[in-house]
């Protein structure tokens, strides 16, 4: 192999190594979120009043793997015909600073509202079905039953505990 080559490889194989350890380090992966400000400081500055504080944090979605199809007896269609597939994640975290000057008294010219994320857990729909055939009958030489079909939809579901906190006092630049 010609050096040139050999440095052409050695620095695609840094590079490769670099970008997986920062995507491996990236912490908004490890948190399951993305923090978003919102910025309102030019309006603020623009207008010369004090402007809500607002910050968010976005969630990150991450799949599950779908549980495969159950073979029942006396079923031409598996269980499960369409899998519902588990989807992990979180719900977006809100907190907010509101100035309220003297609305409340002296000390308390600040509303704030922090609703941090929390855990979601779904189950996307999933379907379940049989074909209108019973299954090969010994009895008649293997030939199947008719029989009405059968078709139900999986409810979806969605698991969380949501908390937040509400407090007044002085504002954040206090």
């Amino acid at each position: 192999m010609k050096p040139t080559t050999r440095g052409t490889l050695a620095v695609v194989v840094a590079g490769v190594a670099v970008a997986v350890g920062a995507a491996a380090a990236t912490p908004a992966a490890a948190a399951g979120g993305v923090p978003v400000p919102v910025p309102l400081d030019g309006v603020e500055k623009s207008l010369g009043v004090q402007m809500p504080k607002l910050g968010m944090e976005l969630p990150l979605l991450i799949p599950g793997v779908p549980e495969g199809p159950r073979y029942v007896e006396g079923r031409l269609v598996p269980e499960g015909a369409l899998p519902q597939v588990p989807l992990n994640g979180q719900l977006p975290g809100v907190g907010l600073a509101l100035p309220l000057p003297r609305a409340l008294g002296a000390g308390f010219d600040h509303v704030g509202v922090d609703i941090p994320a929390s855990d979601l857990r779904t189950l996307t729909p999933g379907l379940a079905l049989d074909v209108p055939l019973s299954a090969p009958d010994p009895q008649h030489y293997g030939v199947p039953h008719l029989k009405m079909p059968e078709v139900g939809v999986l409810a979806p579901v969605l698991q969380t505990v949501v908390g937040g906190d509400l407090g007044a006092g002085p504002g954040p630049g206090k």
